[in-house]
């Protein structure tokens, strides 16, 4: 039986609110200052220094600017990073706007299989609705990165730039997705109609006709061939001549795609540690590799990153960025905000809870660059941010280890750092529904 507010149980609360100290003190605080703001316990900051007992030395900070484009950033830091040491360069950027034109077009095709795939459920069915207001926007995982540059290689930034939609991509997307839900609406039509596969195929391709037309429109068209020109440490001036995308990924990034796994920490019950998952209508390439997990314990995910640091290599990572972050300074710290002595709620939930019940789940990726150990044993970890050069040290942030465990929950290893658990991510994956916390992607 629902029972209502009552004017007697409301009464009851206003008296308890006005008896409570603290509660009338927290009012004073909350006036002129943010929640959060207000709850920073500045004694629980002190130790987040930038010095680190693993610290791998590495280009400046790049910046997504107004995009949610972290996840390509991410990727081609560690691609760069490589390229950068080969070439003994102190400067170099790949085009992350070469990558997002092509992923934006596959993502559309994505879309619109989708659509025909579920053209005979109803607009409210769970899995078409998330379809349709998924669409296509700018966050990714790691696998869907790996198929873009499988498919279409990869360029040097100053071979195909940023523009303004590049890196503020709001209205862009906009449009683009709304032209998709009426691309939906006419397939769906045609399904209903009794249209055969041809006649479905023909029109499709029409409407990515005028997405690609689109997307050159706002990117530019991607080169086909291009000079690889470069000045390295010593000024010595360099020029390979004639390459393609697929021709300067072959080079450079050679098969560290194929021995890369997608590795989670998930330790909700419908997840056990030591399989793989994989997650229904998941990915952008038509024909690509799927989107598949590891879900590993914590100590497990951490010994595999920490063997990849401890050889001198950045490790890309997906984390809940929103949560215990001082932006300012430069640091992410679930000590560091007392939220509860503040606001008087019962706050506390376990990673496990958090997923469960949807407070956190992956919305940023970024790159471990560094780590501090006591005893063996991680205590903050030095994090490379897309975000520029003028916040945290100068682009460079710090995670306490606390907050790691809570907030972190994927990460992109080698395969030869995981050790026999490398022959876990070869098995067949579960199939996790869309709406599955491990599906969200990086922005």
């Amino acid at each position: 039986m629902k029972r209502p507010l009552t004017p007697d149980l409301i009464a009851g609360y206003a008296e308890g609110y006005r008896n409570d100290r603290e509660r009338r003190l927290a009012s004073r605080a909350f006036a002129l200052a943010d929640v959060s703001a207000a709850s920073f316990a500045p004694e629980e900051s002190f130790g987040m220094k930038h010095t680190f007992s693993i610290d791998i030395k590495t280009l400046p900070a790049a910046n997504q600017e107004r995009s949610g484009r972290c996840w390509l950033f991410a990727a081609t830091n560690v691609l760069r990073e490589r390229i950068a040491n080969r070439l003994n360069l102190d400067k170099f950027e790949l085009s992350q706007s070469y990558l997002a034109f092509w992923d934006k077009f596959e993502r559309a095709n994505y879309f619109l299989e989708s659509i025909l795939e579920t053209a005979g459920e109803p607009t409210d069915e769970r899995n078409v609705a998330f379809i349709l207001t998924t669409g296509v926007h700018d966050g990714g995982q790691w696998e869907m990165f790996s198929n873009i540059v499988r498919k279409y290689g990869v360029v040097p930034k100053d071979v195909y730039n940023e523009t303004y939609q590049s890196s503020h991509t709001g209205s862009m997307n906009a449009a683009l997705n709304q032209n998709l839900k009426k691309c939906a609406v006419r397939l769906r039509a045609m399904v209903r109609d009794g249209a055969g596969e041809d006649a479905l195929e023909e029109e499709k391709e029409k409407m990515l006709g005028k997405v690609y037309s689109f997307l050159a429109s706002c990117y530019t068209e991607p080169p086909k061939v291009f000079d690889f020109e470069y000045a390295d440490k010593d000024g010595e001036y360099h020029v390979e001549r004639d390459m393609t995308p697929l021709s300067f990924a072959e080079k450079y990034v050679g098969d560290l795609l194929e021995r890369t796994v997608s590795i989670i920490n998930a330790p909700t019950a419908d997840k056990e540690f030591g399989k793989t998952y994989t997650v229904r209508h998941l990915g952008n390439v038509v024909g690509g590799k799927r989107v598949v997990h590891l879900n590993l314990s914590m100590e497990d995910f951490k010994e595999a990153i920490l063997n990849q640091l401890k050889d001198g290599k950045i490790v890309w990572f997906g984390s809940d960025a929103g949560k215990y972050a001082e932006r300012e300074r430069g640091f992410w710290n679930d000590r560091s905000f007392d939220l509860e002595l503040t606001t008087g709620l019962d706050l506390a939930l376990s990673k496990a809870e958090g997923l469960d019940y949807w407070y956190s789940a992956m919305n940023h990726a970024m790159c471990l660059t560094g780590v501090d150990l006591a005893d063996g044993k991680p205590v903050r970890w030095k994090v490379e941010n897309s975000w520029g050069e003028k916040s945290g040290e100068k682009g460079y942030y710090v995670a306490s280890d606390g907050w790691f465990d809570r907030f972190v929950y994927q990460a992109a290893v080698e395969a030869e750092y995981l050790g026999e658990k490398a022959e876990l991510a070869k098995a067949e994956p579960a199939v996790l529904e869309a709406w599955d916390p491990m599906g969200t992607l990086a922005d």
